[in-house]
């Protein structure tokens, strides 16, 4: 079949979207499908040896066709320029498949955020594809709890354009049922469309054995608690400073934040102003290299701010549990990452508005230093149960027809 992956993110960028449409890319063309990747031009959440790559707009990769588009900033930009970009971007996107296919595609499968794109997705279905829309972060809702959307008429266009995207889609995917269910909850219309359809991971991720972070950040001899990814109003990573600042009596505990975003110069600043020598920040690293991050780590933490009402699994959850590295989540009440890894048995959740019981859970894994494998082979045994690349694709062909 010609299928078409329509994503704002694909490697070189780094991050959870990037990842996942590379390697559901890369496997259905390994099945023997012909892939198309349409995406936006690398410019956000690079790491520091890609900065100065270069690009075309029609390149192949293995063999997945990718098209990439230049676009306004689609990241790392004040609300208003991300908002127009969003509204621009599936004109744009639209315009440059157009420029290089003209054969109608079998399947087309959108990812969202941003949700503008299901655009794309729509207009593929009217040449004869299957529109797949798969939801990651429930928006215009996820902007209006964090305060980031206010303007009525805003929210009021935002709404038009998810009922459109919702109504318009053949088959909808949720990544846990509890989006699911909020998803029917506000649209009642589409649940017999609605799918759960779990992230995907490599549970036999590589490590590159040449590369030695702790050697490189001078952390030899420290416990390492990393979190790498988006530095963003979502994450709401104040929290971690607290918590920092509660426990500087662990003397070789560092909070190590490797990635980028709007909030990170602000995070640094106040960590600075308050002395926190316990938390350090990192550049984003390749791709490639990432797996090697967590190798080179004790723990890996995530956090999602308490105004957050949807029940998002951030999915470097999934990433942690692939390398068998142990979890503490600090994540909004809602989140079906609490479920996940209770279940799972491979760390420690709670509220990310409870800072007593974050430093009482972090104090835990650090007591507990000697047995922390015991987490990290429960939670990489349940991701290979629950969130293997070949199964969660298997589910995915099986929409195709």
């Amino acid at each position: 079949m010609r299928i078409l992956l329509v994503s704002d993110a694909y490697p070189p960028e780094i991050g959870s979207g990037a990842k996942l449409m590379s390697e559901l890319a890369q496997e259905l063309a390994v099945r023997g499908h012909g892939v198309t990747v349409l995406t936006s031009w690398p410019s956000y959440k690079l790491a520091e040896t890609h900065c100065a790559d270069q690009f075309s707009e029609r390149m192949m990769e293995g063999d997945v066709q990718v098209l990439r588009v230049e676009t306004l900033p689609l990241h790392n930009s004040n609300f208003v320029t991300r908002g127009f970009a969003q509204l621009f971007a599936p004109y744009q996107f639209w315009r440059k498949l157009k420029k290089h296919e003209n054969k109608p595609f079998d399947v087309a499968i959108v990812y969202s955020p941003p949700l503008t794109l299901a655009a794309v997705g729509r207009w593929a279905k009217a040449e004869g594809a299957k529109y797949i829309l798969n939801v990651q972060d429930i928006f215009p809702q996820n902007a209006i709890d964090l305060g980031i959307l206010k303007n009525p008429l805003a929210i009021w266009l935002f709404r038009k354009i998810e009922k459109q995207a919702y109504e318009s889609a053949d088959l909808i995917t949720a990544h846990s049922q509890g989006n699911r269910e909020m998803l029917i909850a506000d649209n009642p219309k589409i649940g017999s469309k609605l799918r759960v359809l779990h992230n995907w991971i490599d549970t036999d991720m590589p490590v590159d054995a040449s590369v030695d972070f702790r050697q490189t950040f001078g952390l030899q001899t420290q416990f390492v608690a990393v979190y790498g990814g988006v530095v963003g109003p979502a994450q709401g990573l104040d929290i971690i400073l607290d918590l920092a600042a509660r426990v500087t009596d662990l003397g070789d505990l560092i909070f190590l934040i490797v990635g980028d975003g709007t909030e990170k110069a602000k995070l640094q600043s106040r960590a600075t102003r308050r002395g926190l020598a316990n938390v350090v920040f990192k550049p984003f690293v390749a791709h490639a290299q990432y797996s090697a991050l967590l190798r080179s780590s004790d723990i890996g933490f995530l956090t999602l701010d308490a105004k957050m009402k949807t029940p998002v699994v951030p999915g470097k959850i999934l990433g942690y549990m692939a390398m068998s590295l142990p979890v503490l989540a600090i994540v909004n009440k809602e989140s079906d990452a609490h479920g996940i890894i209770r279940d799972s048995e491979c760390g420690y959740a709670c509220n990310s508005d409870d800072v007593d019981m974050a430093e009482a859970l972090i104090r835990r894994l650090y007591a507990c230093r000697a047995n922390l494998s015991d987490f990290g082979k429960k939670g990489h045994s349940y991701a290979r149960r629950n969130f293997a690349k070949g199964g969660i694709v298997d589910q995915i062909e099986e929409m195709f027809v």
